[in-house]
């Protein structure tokens, strides 16, 4: 009997966890914004290529798994382009996805630097086919049949992201906006608005130059569909001209805390982070882990070759 409720209890929650559309998964958005925000590909100026790791829920058998790999950098002076691939894994559940990011940037004048962009992706939901011999299965549950045979779903999000005499940046990213318009027309949801769906960012960074030191507070909020309202506060401190980073974030909605460790040497970035939640949940696990591992190149400036 108790084997059953915590197997119940882990498809509940993997199920939910794998359906919520969740952008913004991974925790490591403060150092790299086009994790949430596709007007953020090529922002920087620089070509990058990052990878990302996350185990959810540790010491819990079967929890959620996921990994993802993404590039994104400038295309001409104005254009940015990226793409990423995730796999997800939770219980018997997976998720596959594929994203294509687009920005446009659009420097305003000497303080004021905007970027809009959007994304598609193409996500497939399925579930291992071992489930239909086990007693609970039922071949007439048309959503496990859906999943069975793999549930594919079309998403797109629009994207404005910015800084303000660059120490200042934020952004806000209209998500879901063709799986609540579609959900709405196939009268299986509530009636939505077009930009029911956001997630919001505003940061800021303090320069301490005496001590070498920057601090970073941030705040993101998100309301996407098919998962709580959630808010995080974040604080972000680099040392040695940001060859060392660490941060605290507090999941409000959520009730989580999280702690960021990272180096940045050269072209070569990683973050290490581990949080916690404040949920009744937590009792049943041991902790989440991310990792990020990214390489960073600039964008080489053309110059005549003339002699």
């Amino acid at each position: 009997m108790k084997k059953l409720i915590h197997l119940t209890l882990l498809l509940l929650v993997s199920l939910a966890t794998l359906q919520a559309q969740d952008e913004a998964i991974f925790m490591h958005y403060t150092v790299s914004p086009i994790l949430i925000n596709p007007a953020a590909a090529g922002f920087d100026e620089q070509y990058n290529l990052q990878f990302n790791a996350r185990m959810q829920w540790t010491g819990f058998d079967d929890s959620p798994r996921t990994i993802a790999a993404r590039y994104n950098g400038p295309l001409g002076r104005t254009f940015g382009l990226g793409i990423g691939v995730w796999s997800e894994s939770a219980a018997q559940l997976r998720r596959s996805k594929l994203q294509l990011d687009y920005a446009f940037r659009y420097p305003i004048n000497d303080d004021w630097k905007l970027s809009f962009g959007f994304f598609t992706e193409f996500q497939q939901l399925t579930v291992d086919g071992d489930i239909t011999s086990g007693q609970f299965y039922d071949p007439a549950d048309d959503v496990l049949e859906n999943l069975l045979n793999g549930d594919g779903q079309f998403d797109a999000a629009l994207g404005i992201y910015g800084t303000f005499r660059e120490n200042t940046y934020g952004g806000i990213t209209f998500n879901n906006l063709v799986s609540s318009r579609l959900s709405t027309i196939a009268g299986t949801g509530t009636s939505e608005s077009f930009f029911s769906y956001y997630t919001f960012m505003l940061g800021h960074r303090f320069e301490l130059t005496q001590q070498k030191v920057t601090l970073e507070p941030s705040l993101m909020m998100r309301q996407i569909r098919n998962a709580p309202y959630q808010m995080d506060l974040n604080l972000k401190a680099g040392f040695l001209d940001d060859q060392l980073v660490a941060g605290l974030s507090y999941r409000a909605g959520l009730g989580a805390m999280g702690l960021l460790l990272g180096t940045r040497l050269t072209n070569f970035n990683l973050y290490y982070s581990y949080d916690v939640s404040f949920q009744r949940f937590q009792k049943y696990n041991t902790g989440s882990h991310e990792i990020t591992v990214a390489l960073q190149f600039k964008k080489r400036n053309k110059k005549k070759t003339d002699q």
